[in-house]
């Protein structure tokens, strides 16, 4: 029986999900015995293409065989013909409901599948721009690092120099004092 889906790719991906070995191939088993039950299921209540083509090899010879006998019977014969096709309808119809009921389940199945495919690559298209975001943000942080840095020694240096500015004013200021209190004291 074929199977619909890679089951080496499901066990590598739950143990990238982390999973170990032995858990993942279990899981796998295990959906792989519930598919087949599942479709053990479904094959009981199917008919083969050989057993659906028996009946139309030998339409022609029955169509034959049955307009000669059909003139023969007795009204109460044909009745129960009549009867037996009204059930045979019935049959048809419910059988039609049954395989419009399994087609409805497979196409559940089928959009069930795709949501989840497409649920899970726009989880890993998330992921992936996660990471480039990650690796931006990081650039970012460095590039903040490094300009705090500059902006530090920019500060030290900016200090260093006022205080050498007010060093020299300070012994400007005290030269002049000294110079006015020496002139001031000669003339008087």
């Amino acid at each position: 029986r074929k199977l619909f889906f890679d089951t080496h790719a499901l066990v590598c991906l739950l143990e990238e999900s982390g999973f170990t070995t032995q858990q993942s191939e279990i899981i796998v088993s295990a959906l792989v015995k519930i598919m087949n039950t599942n479709l053990d299921m479904i094959y009981k209540d199917m008919v083969t293409k050989v057993q659906q083509e028996i009946p139309f090899k030998h339409k022609n010879i029955f169509s034959v065989r049955v307009v000669k006998y059909w003139n023969r019977l007795p009204r109460k014969a044909v009745a129960s013909f009549h009867a037996w096709r009204l059930k045979r309808k019935q049959r048809k119809k419910r059988g039609e409901r049954e395989r419009k009921k399994i087609v409805d389940e497979i196409t559940k199945v089928r959009a069930d599948n795709k949501l989840n495919l497409n649920l899970e690559k726009s989880r890993v298209k998330e992921l992936v721009s996660f990471a480039g975001h990650a690796q931006q943000d990081r650039a970012l942080t460095q590039t903040d690092r490094k300009i705090d840095t500059e902006v530090a020694g920019l500060k030290t240096m900016l200090e260093s120099h006022k205080l050498d500015n007010i060093k020299y004013l300070a012994g400007s200021v005290f030269t002049c004092l000294t110079v006015a209190l020496g002139f001031y004291r000669l003339w008087m």
